[in-house]
């Protein structure tokens, strides 16, 4: 249990500094809300009636799984790239075998059209 005491008192200090900003930025923030600081805000511009309606195209949040899925992929690789002599041949058949079904994934968004920006 001493291993873990570290990562413990880690993890406590987080979740106090998390919460302790958020107590702190309600209690001391101000509190004058007005029209112009409820409203949208789009880099200096009008805000379009899509921002004002509140919604995003489906599109936008398929971009966003894609980037996450192929991001996970190189987080699952760069383990496997340290210990790939301990692993042998094991650990290659296996990361083949994780590449070639991301691989899939990645050919079929290409094929339905889902890394297209238009």
């Amino acid at each position: 249990m001493e291993l873990y005491t570290p990562v413990l008192v880690l993890a406590a200090l987080a979740a106090l500094f998390a919460v302790g900003s958020v107590a702190m930025s309600t209690m001391i923030g101000p509190r004058r809300y007005n029209r112009a600081k409820l409203d949208s805000y789009e880099c200096g511009i009008e805000p379009t009636p899509q921002a004002l309606s509140g919604r995003f195209p489906v599109k936008y949040y398929i971009t966003a799984m894609l980037f996450i899925v192929f991001d996970i992929e190189i987080i699952f690789l760069y383990p496997w790239a340290l210990y790939l002599d301990a692993m042998a041949w094991f650990g290659l058949v296996e990361m083949v075998l994780f590449i070639a079904t991301v691989f899939v994934a990645y050919a079929y968004v290409w094929r339905r059209g889902g890394l297209d920006w238009d």
